[in-house]
């Protein structure tokens, strides 16, 4: 996982720009939040991998599937064998930029818009999201919060437990990074 990460990390920051440009967290938060009538369901993990192109803008996230942790066990094992398909799609990656004209080397907190492919399920689509970016001390941070429509990924929910899962899930995303050294 560590190689992937790191290969991922250098195409990203492209040929000529040099180390310090890029930014990395082994250990990113994501989670997600389904309201249904039902039942409301919640996972997390903090074992994401991002890295960051401070010079680029270029954004990179990676999460193996099967690492979301349920409160309640039969919720995990239908997440990860029925719904996800982990075995069959083990990760979710997102590729994108910031669009902002903004100069992540000077400290501030920085509301940006990202674009880019999110891919889930082995269905990639392009997001336009919000977020933030705090730059504090040569410590960097990045937070958002964006909705996900499980059929736009092909998630297939069965009509019995239609009202237990969302069609619309909440994902929010906490990584905070490193200088690549």
């Amino acid at each position: 996982m560590k190689q992937i990460f790191l290969i991922s990390a250098f195409l990203l920051a492209g040929f000529a720009v040099s180390a310090q440009d890029i930014y990395s967290c082994r250990n990113a938060t994501l989670s997600f939040f389904s309201s249904a009538p039902l039942e409301d369901i919640d996972a997390k993990t903090t074992q994401g991998v991002s890295a960051l192109n401070i010079k680029t803008k270029a954004v990179y996230f990676k999460v193996q599937i099967n690492t979301f942790q349920f409160k309640k066990k039969l919720m995990q094992e239908h997440f990860n064998e029925n719904y996800l398909e982990s075995d069959k799609y083990p990760h979710a990656e997102f590729k994108g930029k910031i669009t902002d004209n903004i100069d992540l080397t000077k400290d501030g907190a920085y509301p940006v818009t990202v674009e880019g492919t999110l891919n889930i399920h082995g269905v990639p689509k392009t997001y336009r999201e919000k977020g933030t970016v705090t730059v504090s001390n040569g410590k960097v941070t990045a937070a958002s919060k964006f909705n996900v429509r499980v059929a736009d990924h092909k998630i297939k929910i069965p009509s019995l437990v239609v009202k237990n899962i969302a069609e619309v899930v909440e994902v929010s995303v906490n990584a905070v990074y490193e200088p690549v050294k």
